[in-house]
């Protein structure tokens, strides 16, 4: 334990733990951890990461499905000044060569679920000198098992060197290319993603980390629910925020998401706060609600927060009918902005979100201009609490992380244009912007339409090439279980929400859709579908 206090996300969780020590800050099941039990295990885990090498600036892998050891990993990390780094626990070993090398990592803790992979990656890594394996021992050769690493190491642990920038890796692939490693500084995470710490009690940011000592006693204890994998910005960030109020987070005790368990799991543990990715989690949760009505008490849930990806308009309206005592939050963010806020959109306009200026906040145009009259285009730019780049990437970097009047801006990839009122309206992600004759559509708008339709169970939208238009709209779907498709109806439902030239022209149906682990589009995988049925 440091001294000396500063803004490193380790010296702020040991300041709660200091102070609601008894409180339950896991659970996972029947298993649970107290703020002291996870601060000391974490603890331990930094002694033992240490002891075998690992130094301040050292990147450390976590490659597991949420749990105790997720946040012992990451706190261990902090505590230390190594930056620990989510990966995605679907990537098979080519993926995970590339991520460890390109990343250096320099330790990995995992999961036995992942032993196969890991034993094909970790030889073809130079850089990666100890593997720690939380479960059965499996076949990773060298592999120590983190049980008995954590039992055997010093639950004290000493950091005068701690720092509010210290770096934090949040490891990001979007919905197309290869990851990249983003580097966030303790404090700038903290200010831009986390809510300056004040956020669950109607606080300005924290001044001095102490101020946490002041407040955390004296508010609510409630419990979060982890639905998405940690390994996802939204839910890690979501996490931190709870954990870092003196709230409970509760985690799946499955690794796949069903709905019906989930609910089973807000009633169990009494989980008021409950957040999901985008519209491919809340529409099963929806949908088990609508067929089994009366079936779960959900009185105490209090927030259904969303982030990460599109929360359709008609699915909250949906959900609100069903849950009116809750409030619904939706965060729009990204892995390089941290959250952005934003709120819906007023009936009859375009784009998803809608929001005020701000002087964090700038529409930068094509030539990187910030442009500010009414009817401009660009990219939306943050400003003031960012990362600092790419790891190991100064190409990518510059093309994201641009200075302009002597200020550094991050340029969000989310299209935006200036209405008559000076808001700034969000129209989708530009990198998947598919342009039909010279027509700009975003495909969040016409997944949302077609989400309309109750026979699509799942929906993702790209352009493929066309001849005469240069792209054309394609949505793969997925059928709803029990549901019968009918072309005719899809085509009237999106016409009624969007101009012509909007609705789809391909559409492909798949029998199951393919998304990220924490439910977000697989544009790559859709656009080789669309091609392929189109003939392009």
């Amino acid at each position: 334990m440091s001294t000396h206090r500063t803004f490193n996300l380790a010296d702020l969780f040991e300041i709660v733990a200091s102070v609601v020590p008894q409180r339950v800050a896991f659970k996972c099941g029947a298993q649970q951890l107290s703020f002291r039990q996870l601060d000391e295990r974490a603890s331990r885990l930094a002694s033992a990461l240490r002891s075998r090498g690992v130094r301040r600036g050292d990147n450390v892998g976590i490659q597991l499905y949420n749990s105790a050891e997720y946040l012992e990993t990451f706190f261990a990390c902090c505590k230390i000044g190594a930056a620990p780094v989510n990966v995605n626990y679907r990537y098979v070993a080519e993926e995970l060569a590339y991520l460890f090398s390109t990343l250096e990592l320099k330790a990995l803790v995992f999961g036995a679920a992942f032993d196969e992979e890991v034993d094909r990656t970790a030889s073809r890594v130079p850089t990666l000198k100890l593997l720690l394996r939380v479960g059965q021992r499996g076949d990773a050769p060298g592999a120590l098992n983190y049980g008995e690493v954590l039992a055997s190491s010093a639950p004290t642990l000493s950091d005068p060197d701690r720092s509010d920038i210290d770096i934090y890796m949040l490891c990001t692939g979007g919905t197309t290319g290869m990851p990249k490693g983003v580097m966030w500084p303790h404090k700038s995470i903290l200010m831009a993603a986390l809510g300056g710490g004040g956020i669950y009690f109607g606080r300005p940011p924290i001044k001095t980390p102490e101020e946490l000592a002041e407040f955390v006693p004296h508010g609510p204890a409630l419990t979060y629910f982890a639905t998405a994998p940690m390994m996802h910005g939204a839910a890690m960030w979501a996490t931190l925020i709870s954990l870092l109020a003196g709230h409970t987070v509760v985690v799946n005790d499955q690794p796949s998401f069903d709905a019906e368990h989930v609910w089973d799991i807000v009633v169990r543990d009494g989980v008021n706060i409950l957040s999901v990715v985008g519209d491919a989690m809340a529409l099963p949760l929806i949908r088990a609600l609508e067929i089994q009505p009366g079936r779960w008490n959900l009185q105490h849930l209090r927030t259904f927060g969303n982030g990460g990806a599109v929360f359709s308009k008609h699915l909250q309206e949906r959900l609100k009918a069903l849950l009116p005592h809750i409030s619904i939050n939706n965060s729009m963010g990204s892995s390089e902005a941290g959250l952005v806020g934003g709120k819906e959109r007023p009936p009859g306009s375009d784009g998803m979100l809608q929001m005020e200026p701000r002087p964090d906040l700038a529409v930068i145009d094509d030539e990187l201009c910030i442009v500010t009259a009414p009817g401009s285009e660009g990219t939306l730019a943050c400003t003031g609490y960012t990362p600092i780049g790419y790891y190991g990437d100064p190409k990518k970097s510059a093309e994201t992380f641009i200075t302009l009047s002597g200020r550094l801006w991050v340029l969000t990839g989310d299209r935006a244009r200036i209405d008559v009122d000076g808001q700034y309206v969000i129209l989708g992600r530009g990198s998947q912007c598919i342009n039909s004759g010279g027509e700009k559509i975003y495909p969040e708008e016409v997944e949302e339409a077609a989400r309309r339709y109750a026979a699509v169970g799942d929906v993702q939208v790209v352009g493929v090439p066309d001849e005469r238009w240069g792209q054309k709209v394609a949505a793969v779907v997925q059928v709803a279980a029990g549901a019968s498709f009918d072309r005719t109806e899809f085509d009237r439902i999106c016409r009624n929400h969007l101009s012509g030239y909007k609705v789809p022209k391909v559409v492909c149906l798949v029998d199951q859709m393919q998304r990220s682990p924490a439910g977000k589009a697989d544009y790559t995988w859709a656009k080789k579908v669309a091609a392929a049925q189109a003939g392009t």
